[in-house]
């Protein structure tokens, strides 16, 4: 294989595989020792807090409420179509003083999107956050923590820094209970990690939300008893309290 025609398909063969590899980034044992950073890693007095899927009217001023009781901040991962259902749910999360960060435009694999559309439907949900909040994000979670090729050049397009989770709650499925969420999260955890939990079912089983929001506290109070701080995503990358 030699001159144009042969770069031509060496390039049609590899773009594929280039779109593809991120993905294995979805297995905490490959980012937790190759890319700890993406992994949620931060100083190791802290933890960040993090939901997914919001905003949504029926459960995330349930999630707010706790988090103001607690007097505790955290990172909520927007989705674009939830925010334009609900832009003055968004203003709230700000007001109260939380972090967005871009999910997505819809739950969606981005394995299964291709490039061009990852790009602007990224870009989009980007655009929508910081016009509704007036904050532009800093992060980007995809969808079942799926990277791609294309989000990554999304990514860095848009100056957003990839970051999935360190721990999770399992919170999305019909049989999570507010024990079992606990359970999965604590067992994960560890100082300086990123926890994720999700403040909507609109992706998962109806009502799943309840399970994670019963285990909120607890894991809040288990924070405090093992002397970690709690707070947005953006305190890992800035190193404060």
């Amino acid at each position: 294989m030699s001159g144009a025609p042969g770069r031509a398909r060496w390039a049609a063969a590899a773009l594929p595989a280039l779109h593809l590899v991120p993905a294995v980034t979805a297995l905490p044992v490959v980012r937790r020792r190759f890319f700890p950073g993406l992994h949620g890693v931060g100083p190791p007095n802290r933890v960040a807090l993090t939901f997914d899927d919001g905003p949504d009217p029926e459960s995330t001023p349930r999630f707010l409420e706790v988090l103001a009781e607690h007097r505790v901040r955290a990172t909520f991962f927007l989705l674009g179509v939830m925010l334009q259902r609900s832009p003055e749910l968004g203003r709230e999360i700000v007001a109260a003083g939380h972090e967005v960060a871009v999910h997505g435009w819809r739950h969606e694999n981005l394995l299964l999107r291709g490039p061009a559309a990852t790009v602007r439907e990224l870009a989009r949900a980007r655009a929508l956050i910081t016009a509704v909040t007036g904050r532009a994000p800093r992060f980007l979670r995809p969808p079942y923590g799926m990277l791609t090729g294309a989000a990554l050049l999304a990514a860095w397009r848009l100056g957003l820094e990839p970051v999935l989770w360190s721990a999770w709650g399992r919170d999305w499925t019909a049989t999570a209970t507010a024990d079992t969420v606990y359970d999965t999260v604590r067992a994960g955890l560890s100082g300086g990690g990123t926890i994720l939990l999700h403040d909507s079912s609109c992706s998962a089983a109806p009502g799943a939300w309840r399970a994670g929001l019963a285990a909120l506290p607890r894991l809040l109070a288990e924070c405090r008893r093992q002397g970690w701080a709690v707070g947005p995503l953006g305190g890992h990358r800035d190193g404060a309290r």
